[in-house]
């Protein structure tokens, strides 16, 4: 069976679940031998990549909002380029961990930086360019800091108050609220196998019938 790409995206503030949920997709799409790729932002190609290691960096406590929207950008046109559309193209679908919707969340709302900067930004860099399926896996702010950081040591992100992180989960809710066609907000306190299946029943529904 030949399937079209589609394009998700898994989105989250730190501690949501994002890396587990998306192994978890991962695996139901192996099981259905549907082609796919992981990915993710910022990252995904070499400059991604020398990118993320940039802005994760937190001796780079003092990078400007400006900068920082700047950088992934960068990373993001990179990213959509080499990895995202010839994927899309080749029928292959596209997993990746974190796109745009982080920008507003976390530039926008937790830096202060002007949407409409983000959003020309958008514009240029995606063009047309959007995820078929967007899965929010939510978690309140001091949870998920809680998760996180027990698993390493705090990133440059990580390292943010809790108001920065309620601030980022406040924008995420808005755009889920806005955009619920594409968005799929996801409970990420309930139990691991709860939270799997609404992942699947979300992805069924790019699935063609006989699936």
């Amino acid at each position: 069976m030949i399937h079209t790409g589609k394009f998700i995206t898994f989105e989250g503030i730190e501690g949501a679940g994002k890396t587990t949920g998306l192994a978890y997709a991962a695996d139901y799409l192996t099981q259905r031998n549907i082609p796919f790729i992981q990915t993710r932002e910022p990252g995904g190609t070499r400059l991604g990549e020398a990118v993320r290691h940039i802005l994760l960096d937190a001796a780079q406590h003092q990078m400007t909002s400006e900068a920082e929207l700047l950088l992934i950008f960068a990373a993001r046109a990179q990213h959509i380029q080499q990895i995202i559309r010839p994927a899309l193209a080749a029928g292959n679908w596209v997993l990746c961990d974190r796109f745009t919707d982080a920008s507003y969340a976390y530039q926008g709302r937790g830096r202060g930086v002007d949407q409409q900067r983000i959003a020309l930004l958008a514009n240029w860099v995606q063009q047309d360019l959007m995820p078929d399926l967007t899965l929010l896996l939510d978690i309140p702010a001091k949870q998920g800091l809680q998760r996180a950081r027990q698993r390493s040591a705090p990133d440059r992100f990580e390292s943010e108050t809790i108001d920065f992180f309620t601030q980022v989960r406040t924008e995420y809710l808005r755009l889920a609220a806005h955009e619920a066609d594409r968005i799929t907000q996801v409970d990420a306190t309930l139990p691991l196998s709860q939270v799997q299946q609404l992942i699947q029943q979300a992805i069924q529904r790019l699935l063609p019938h006989d699936n």
